[in-house]
């Protein structure tokens, strides 16, 4: 979320269309954190001040803080260190965008006045009957929240050592603050997901925008790909079975398979976590999905295969199409795999598309081993924007040479890549549009432009609800400019 409310002893800057061109070219929105719960009456009475507490934390800026309540919304507190935190992650992110800082004070005010509006917003959230957050997505959230923490402690075990608690009781912990997010989310979707802009308002809001300030855009490239792996020689298959095998016998013998996991998966992501993850069974490889969905509770399953390798794997516990699962991964040595084969297959789909008329989205969804773009006709995405239009510049090597002959609508002849994902494959690529590097215009850039208008329209919109919805909720603002932290000023 990036809109601002007046702050009470402070105004706080509206941001400019220039700001938002940039913030749509580098910019990363702040979720709102983890509520702190405060003893508050039910009137709306002003609270008893609260006791500063005694420890300290390290702020983001390196110097230390004692942590106090700058805010109470509703029977909710905001600590100076929320504030902080936030406060150096937006610092950062303006630097890189390398424009004009605003006043420090101003920028730690408009990260107070987000994080209030936030918790208005989960109090309203809350108090709605009509929105839900299915306990499904809930754990899903949790998982991965949890799989991120253990990944960065180096491990379960570490992560309930670092903060002396067992991974359920962390669970327990974060389950209200991830509820309430949800909420939130779903609360601002149902209120935004209506609001569009017309051809006229996309013109007057890109006129407002100085001629002299519109950003140059990068090269950019739209594209589609049918995608092969190459084999590995029998013998690395059958060395991998072999050692899976043996891994399953231990584990059979006795030891455990987080052990097991430890020394020996090349799953890089749970091998420090014995092996341990919780995923949706739609979030897994069919192969993988296939097998731990009837596995039997408790028990360990036969070696089976899937495109990363041969796995062994024990699952915990399942809930609805959640599933809790300890494995090993062994992968088979692909480094002297021919590509040969693979290169075969895909001349004779490009055959089929260049000479019999295939359609080369159907294609994709039939040959295409990489299943990501093969749902969307071979449409090649960013894995974490998830934006079909890709800069040229963060591309590797191997696209880039692929890339530099092909004119707009022709398919490449066979060629070894590095898949976005990392991974080592073979592929025929469809070049469906490139658009050199130009100062943004409304000609060429018209769906970005739109994507900004609808932006600020739904930031002035949002701005305007959440001021309404303040005054249905008690909001204390407790601190005032001179009491700003010295990372703020």
């Amino acid at each position: 979320m990036s809109s601002s409310a007046p702050f009470t002893r402070c105004v706080v800057a509206r941001p400019t269309p220039l700001l938002l061109v940039l913030a749509f070219l580098a910019a990363a929105s702040l979720a709102p954190a983890a509520p702190a719960r405060a003893q508050q009456p039910a009137d709306t009475q002003k609270p008893a001040d609260t006791q500063k507490p005694a420890d300290t934390q390290q702020a983001a800026g390196g110097g230390a803080v004692v942590d106090e309540i700058v805010a109470v919304v509703d029977d909710d507190v905001v600590l100076r260190s929320e504030v902080e935190r936030q406060f150096q992650a937006l610092l950062r992110q303006q630097r890189q965008q390398q424009g004009r800082l605003p006043p420090r004070e101003q920028l730690w005010n408009k990260v107070l006045q987000r994080r209030i509006d936030n918790q208005v917003m989960i109090v309203h959230a809350r108090r709605d009957t009509t929105i839900t957050a299915p306990d499904s997505r809930v754990q899903q959230v949790l998982a991965r929240r949890i799989d991120r923490l253990a990944q960065r402690a180096g491990g379960r075990d570490a992560l309930e050592q670092e903060y002396g608690k067992t991974i359920s009781q962390l669970k327990a912990d974060f389950e209200e603050p991830v509820r309430d997010r949800l909420l939130w989310q779903r609360l601002r979707q149902e209120r935004l997901n209506e609001v569009s802009v017309t051809p006229s308002e996309v013109r007057e809001w890109f006129a407002d925008v100085p001629r002299d300030s519109l950003p140059t855009v990068p090269m950019t490239v739209q594209l589609s790909h049918i995608v092969r792996y190459p084999e590995a020689s029998e013998s690395a298959q059958q060395q991998a079975r072999e050692v899976a095998s043996s891994v399953r016998d231990s584990v059979l013998a006795g030891v455990p398979i987080e052990e097991m996991a430890r020394r020996y998966s090349d799953d890089s992501a749970t091998a420090s976590q014995g092996g341990q993850m919780e995923r949706q069974l739609s979030e897994l490889v069919p192969s993988f999905a296939a097998v731990v969905s009837r596995a039997p509770i408790g028990e360990i399953t036969q070696v089976f295969q899937t495109r990363f390798g041969y796995h062994v794997a024990r699952v915990n516990e399942r809930s609805g199409n959640t599933v809790d699962l300890n494995h090993v991964l062994i992968e088979v040595d692909k480094s002297n795999a021919s590509g040969e084969k693979a290169k075969r297959y895909l001349s004779a789909v490009r055959d089929s598309i260049t000479n019999q008329n295939a359609p080369f989205g159907l294609m994709a969804s039939r040959h295409s081993e990489e299943q990501r773009s093969a749902r969307q006709g071979g449409r090649v995405t960013d894995p974490e924007s998830e934006e079909s239009t890709l800069r040229m510049s963060k591309l590797n090597a191997s696209w880039k040479s692929t890339l530099r002959d092909l004119e707009e609508g022709q398919i490449s002849q066979p060629r070894e890549v590095q898949l976005l994902s990392g991974e080592r494959a073979f592929h025929l690529v469809k070049l469906t549009e490139r658009t050199p590097r130009h100062q943004m215009n409304l000609e060429q850039d018209y769906a970005r432009i739109k994507q900004l208008a609808l932006q600020r329209k739904k930031q002035r919109i949002y701005r305007k609800w959440v001021q309404e919805l303040r005054e249905e909720v008690y909001v204390d603002v407790r601190v005032q400019p001179g009491d700003l932290s010295a990372s703020a000023r």
